[in-house]
């Protein structure tokens, strides 16, 4: 069974940074597919960023070229690169990942992950 376990968030100004981590433990998922989801209030959680075990990338439309996804397998972790911030960012962040195979627009559904972690909250002030 994999855990995960996301870090990084916290309060920051508009047009700021942070970078998320996800942490897995329980066993490797370096060949797997792993995700980055957000949840604002009262919205459904949203699709942010996938990343394969073989380091190809997809993003939501929306936020491809302000956020960057990437890992690290010696590590076991994922990480989320956010740039030049915005009050919509703000939402709870989880990770996401999945023992099934999917590419590209496809593993933007949240029924592909079998696997999620507990969220960190990210707030954007303006």
């Amino acid at each position: 069974q994999v855990q995960l376990v996301e870090s990084g968030g916290g309060l920051v100004q508009a047009g700021g940074s942070l970078r998320l981590s996800c942490a897995a433990s329980g066993r490797t998922v370096s060949g797997n597919v792993m995700g980055w989801f957000r949840q604002a209030p009262g919205k459904e959680r949203e699709f942010v960023a996938v990343i394969s075990g073989a380091n190809s990338t997809y993003y939501a439309v929306s936020l491809k070229g302000r956020f960057t996804i990437s890992r690290d397998n010696a590590k076991n972790t994922m990480y989320l690169q956010m740039n030049s911030l915005k009050p919509e960012d703000t939402a709870v962040y989880y990770c996401a990942a999945t023992t099934r195979y999917c590419s590209g627009y496809a593993c933007s559904a949240r029924q592909v992950y079998n696997h999620w972690g507990q969220g960190t909250q990210v707030t954007v002030s303006s």
